[in-house]
């Protein structure tokens, strides 16, 4: 492995898909990703499909989807955490390890003897990432949790969907599980800050990430809407609540979403689509103008629209530099001429399908490039190797 974190063992005991998305950024950044799995069923994620990676013959295999999209570069040694003899293990692995990364319900390694605490014992600079549904304390900390139910009770699904009188409107949640996305993102932040502050001063850090703290802090310019003016924010579509127009519109033959993100490029808009006088227009020549008077300008901008096909629309806005696109779907955009040159997907060797498809991490460093060199491992496939590499005898 290469990578700037070529130097990092991270030992890895989560599952499903906030612990192990923050896992997958380190592997990627070069870190030595050691998952431990329970034997015979693995992470919960394995099972979690159709579909299935399918073998050379075109039969499903047990690799879901799922769990091959956030377990990359990963080795996986499978031991039971309920047994002494995979706690000792544990514990070992831990002395070897400059991170660990778990996302048990609160207290579980306690019982184990897995704590923070337990294992600083044996690592005292140790850096230990906790991440739960809730956090550590309050009255919920000791709940399960999934991103579905935490992009509701943190406000997301409130301001995602149509209005209620809309067709098809009502709370909808993100199509990505966004909460353990961004989840395992903090966590590595964390984690990374953490590493920053042992090289200065040797001490370890433990960390307590909460899924419901995270959607909290990413209610960004949202939760600000309402703390500064005091009106609770509303589901309104695909309308920005503050930068305006940005939308999706109906063109001749398609829609095109258009994000016009100031007054030069509303005037650039307004040339492109004939109407130049809009930009002088009192009710729209500035963003808050625009903001407040956009009934009238919707209609305008949709009655445009409408005369031309998506193609046509999409040359004319790039060549006038207005920030512009289409609604692509899924496969669509690995035939994005962009992506395929920035090399998104990529097929690394697989001991099952031959290769796996991988959508692999935006991050370029020129000084310290990345690699992809390790497929999502099978269960247990490196159970030996790393036992005998860091001189770990099972009993």
């Amino acid at each position: 492995m290469s990578g700037p974190l070529s130097h990092i063992r991270i030992l890895d005991l989560s599952r499903i898909m906030a612990g192990p998305w923050s896992a997958q950024i380190l592997a990627d950044l070069g870190a030595d990703v050691i998952k431990v799995e329970r034997p015979e069923v693995g992470d919960d994620t394995r099972s979690w499909g159709p579909p299935f990676l399918k073998d050379p013959d075109g039969g499903a295999s047990k690799e879901s989807g799922y769990f091959l999209s956030v377990n990359r570069g990963k080795r996986s040694v499978a031991l039971d955490l309920a047994t002494p003899e995979g706690q000792e293990t544990v514990r070992a692995l831990a002395a070897q390890c400059d991170v660990v990364l778990e996302n048990f319900k609160t207290g579980a390694l306690k019982r184990y003897g897995l704590a923070y605490d337990d294992l600083k014992t044996v690592k005292p600079d140790l850096i230990y990432c906790s991440i739960t549904g809730f956090g550590q304390d309050g009255p919920k900390s000791e709940n399960a949790a999934y991103d579905f139910m935490i992009q509701a009770m943190g406000g997301l699904m409130s301001v995602t969907g149509e209005r209620d009188d809309e067709h098809g409107g009502g709370p909808q949640k993100v199509g990505v599980p966004i909460v353990d996305i961004m989840t395992g993102m903090y966590a590595t932040i964390g984690i990374l800050a953490a590493l920053a502050r042992r090289r200065e001063t040797g001490e370890g850090e433990y960390i307590d990430v909460a899924m419901l703290d995270v959607q909290v802090a990413f209610l960004a310019n949202q939760a600000m809407n309402y703390l500064v003016s005091g009106n609770p924010p509303v589901r309104n579509g695909n309308k920005h609540p503050n930068i305006q127009p940005q939308d999706v519109f109906k063109c001749r033959d398609g829609y095109l979403v258009l994000a016009v993100g100031n007054d030069g490029q509303f005037r650039k808009f307004c040339e492109v689509i004939t109407r130049p006088d809009l930009a002088d227009d009192e009710r729209f020549a500035s963003n808050a103008q625009r903001v407040s008077n956009l009934p009238a300008l919707l209609a305008i901008i949709r009655e445009a629209l409408l005369t031309d096909d998506l193609a046509v629309w999409l040359a004319k806005l790039d060549a006038a530099t207005v920030p512009c696109g289409p609604i692509n779907t899924i496969p669509m955009v690995f035939e994005e001429a962009q992506v395929k040159h920035r090399q998104m997907l990529r097929h690394l060797p697989h001991p099952v399908s031959g290769t796996v498809p991988q959508v692999v991490s935006p991050l370029r460093l020129r000084n310290a490039p990345l690699s992809f060199d390790r497929a999502p491992p099978l269960l247990g496939q490196h159970t030996d190797e790393v036992l005998r590499q860091l001189g770990i005898e099972r009993h």
